[in-house]
């Protein structure tokens, strides 16, 4: 009893040891790293402060490789889990042997654990469990001996109570046999390699649907096949997408079914009498109803979840691109979001992204009160000192644009741009902004505004800082996603949501000027800490310094530690709290400063302070601050409180095209990539139609993924080599230009 109490006592331990070796060896890192970061995961540390400031613990590993190790580790507690209850429907039905605990003791691959698991699964009632019910499993047993000279003879002893005849028996029998087989690991393992090696996926249009306008779109599949191990994660998608709708019949088949069954009947026969012609039929009827609809189940459900993996890979990439694009910065800004009917809202925001202004002109058919409009764009723009404006890249952005522009003054004329605008003016994805308008959060932020005020606001903001305005929507909203809408939620959830906390902490928040909505995704924080941050400066000013959090209610000593050091304060007393120094350095570097005999300010201003020559970093090692943590200080010291993101670039398309009847093969058109995906990259020339770029039309030289080539809202060249008309497609590439 002892025993058993220690040993549960010390079973987290246990674990958390084998853990670390499984994870060590499944994503080749060093087992102490691996026990580290763990350690400080269980800790309730984010991955974000763990990556940046728990160096010395983790190796420097990177978030990616902090994620890995966390999702690894909440897999294996999975199957700890699943154990539990493997464990004890084996032991209730005492049937437990030391040998097959020990097997469950060793297993970690959940595909393995099943197998181990499946004849004592409870299930339905089976045609087997019927037979063994009317007391067959005995002459089932004799026939997979394979040894009976005359079976049927032996079969007859069995003809009582339900079973009427022979025939009956020795078909009772072969379901036995049947389900043995498909209950077999190895059999089941076979058949995986098979499929493995050799499934081909086959799509076929529903012949009732095909000549439907909604089945057009995957007309490409309306006869396709081709290894299932090739199948890109974009196509499988796009024919499960088919299958959903009804247009498409999916199957995944090995090459040859007969191999797969001789293989299995090679396995099982034995003899060349009259049991073994028994059990090889059993074996092929046990591939054809059992053994091949359930691997084929779970080759549907693996394939759909790599596929499902690299979508939200793509898309987490993507949302990450986003998110950290050049901002505009602190400047005052007019938002525009077009129309032609109802005309276009127009908003005036000051340099904190407040709204000072709004009201609509009419500049376009029907209404065309284009003087009119002239005259109060010039007004705002005067009175409220507009440095930038930014319209929404949706109905009526080209005509809006080129009204706007027709009237702001000019510069002097150059040789590369004659008539550059005093103004400049950008042109902004409205993805997601119609989800923002009617959101709480905009509610929240203007009760007293409709949606298409808020919807401009949104707009304005995003040229300002896309951060800290995306992080309002739902990113699945924001238009960058590869059929987002079929994968894994769940997953694909929680990966969003770990890459917009990654950004957010890689950029910094100004602790002053953020939204609640933004605060919430700092490491540590969360809703309710982030309102009660808002509340307190609202009630008390504005923050002056990092020590001050710890007066936020709730705001205690752990979400401190996790959260300062991705927050700024500009104009603080102290220079390191608008830094990405931790508090918990701060005595370093005032230690640094004092050697120097200086101020820290005087530290970050004066570059000869900080030299190699006057500063040996090493004499600043201790047991829990080594080089990396020096290292990154002495960089942070250099810019304090920078801005990693890139510096914003203004654009025009070309003005030829105005639509995609203006479109001509063979025109070299500038745009903006929009999305990527594994096939390509969409571009928006100008048209409101997105070209494609496919993969193969991206380079001179064959690339791994178009993310080798281009980022998202890059500004290239690209060549129109094909217009669909019909389906409403252009094909471009990068090859020829």
């Amino acid at each position: 009893m002892l025993f058993a109490r220690l040993f549960v006592s010390l079973q987290p331990y246990m674990e958390k040891n084998i853990f670390a070796k499984l994870i060590a060896q499944a994503l080749n890192l060093n087992v102490e790293t691996v026990g580290n970061t763990l350690a400080l995961l269980e800790e309730g540390c984010t991955i974000p402060f763990i990556s940046r400031y728990r160096k010395e613990r983790t190796g420097a590993l990177d978030e990616v490789q902090i994620a890995a190790i966390n999702d690894e580790n909440e897999r294996l507690k999975e199957i700890a889990k699943r154990k539990e209850t493997v464990v004890k429907t084996i032991n209730d039905l005492q049937k437990m042997t030391p040998e097959l605990q020990q097997r469950i003791d060793d297993c970690w691959d959940a595909t393995e654990l099943e197998d181990i698991y499946l004849p004592y699964k409870p299930r339905r009632r089976t045609r087997a469990q019927i037979a063994r019910e009317q007391g067959l499993e005995p002459l089932a047993q004799l026939i997979m001996l394979q040894r009976e000279a005359d079976v049927e003879r032996a079969a007859r002893t069995f003809v009582v109570g339900d079973v009427s005849d022979v025939a009956t028996a020795l078909k009772g029998a072969q379901d036995i046999i049947a389900e043995t087989i498909s209950e077999d690991e190895r059999s089941r393992q076979q058949l995986r390699g098979s499929y493995r090696r050799t499934a081909i996926i086959t799509s076929k249009v529903v012949k009732a649907k095909a000549d439907s306008d909604e089945a057009q779109k995957f007309s490409d599949y309306f006869d396709w096949h081709e290894p299932l191990r090739r199948c890109s994660s974009h196509r499988l998608l796009a024919m499960r997408r088919g299958e959903a709708e009804g247009i498409l019949r999916l199957s995944i088949d090995p090459v040859d079914d007969q191999e797969c069954i001789d293989r299995l009947q090679r396995q099982w026969v034995r003899s060349n009498n009259a049991c073994g012609r028994l059990v090889a039929e059993a074996a092929e009827d046990c591939y054809k109803r059992l053994l091949k609809p359930s691997i084929e189940t779970e080759f549907n459900n693996l394939s759909k979840e790599q596929a499902d993996d690299e979508a939200i890979r793509v898309f987490a990439e993507n949302l990450r691109q986003l998110l950290l694009g050049a901002p505009l910065g602190q400047k005052r800004v007019m938002g525009i979001d077009p129309g032609f009917r109802t005309g276009c809202k127009v908003v005036c925001l000051d340099a904190q992204g407040n709204l000072l202004y709004h009201e609509a002109i009419f500049p376009h058919p029907p209404v065309n009160r284009r003087m009119q409009a002239m005259v109060h764009v010039q007004q705002m723009l005067s009175d409220y000192h507009i440095e930038a404006i930014a319209i929404g890249n949706g109905t009526a952005s080209r005509e809006t644009r080129a009204f706007i522009e027709s009237i702001l003054p000019t510069k002097p004329t150059t040789p590369t741009n004659p008539t550059p605008p005093t103004i400049p003016v950008f042109v902004v994805s409205e993805d997601g902004a119609s989800i923002y308008s009617a959101s709480k959060v905009a509610r929240d932020e203007f009760p007293d505004e409709d949606v298409t005020v808020r919807g401009a606001v949104s707009i304005a903001r995003r040229l300002m800082d896309p951060l800290a305005e995306l992080v309002k929507i739902d990113p699945k909203s924001i238009g960058v996603g590869q059929y987002q809408h079929d994968v894994d939620q769940t997953k694909l959830k929680r990966q969003l949501d770990q890459t917009v906390e990654s950004c957010v902490n890689q950029v910094g928040v100004d602790l002053n000027t953020a939204s609640s909505h933004l605060l919430q995704y700092v490491s540590g924080l969360g809703p309710a800490l982030a309102k009660n941050i808002v509340d307190y400066r609202r009630q008390n000013g504005a923050f002056n310094s990092r020590a001050q959090l710890k007066k936020v209610p709730r705001l205690g000593p752990a979400a401190f530690q996790q959260c300062a050091g991705f927050l700024r304060i500009h104009g603080a007393k102290n220079p390191l709290d608008n830094s990405a120094v931790h508090p918990e350095s701060y005595a370093i570097v005032e230690q640094m400063a004092h050697d120097q005999g200086c101020t820290v300010k005087d530290l970050i201003e004066q570059k000869e302070l900080r030299a190699r020559v006057n500063i040996n970093i090493k004499k600043y090692i201790t047991k829990d601050v080594g080089l990396p943590t020096l290292t990154d200080i002495m960089h942070e010291l250099e810019k304090p409180g920078r801005d990693p993101r890139e510096q914003i670039e203004e654009f025009s398309f070309d003005s030829r095209v105005q639509t995609i009847d203006d479109l001509e093969e063979g025109m070299v058109l500038p745009g903006i990539v929009t999305n990527i995906t594994n096939f390509g990259a969409f571009v928006d020339i100008g048209v409101h139609q997105d070209g494609l770029v496919h993969i193969s039309q991206m380079a001179n030289r064959r690339i791994a993924h178009p993310s080798d080539v281009v980022k998202l809202h890059q500004h290239v060249t690209v060549k129109v080599i094909e217009v669909d008309q019909r389906r409403h497609r252009i094909a471009l590439s990068m090859k020829q230009v």
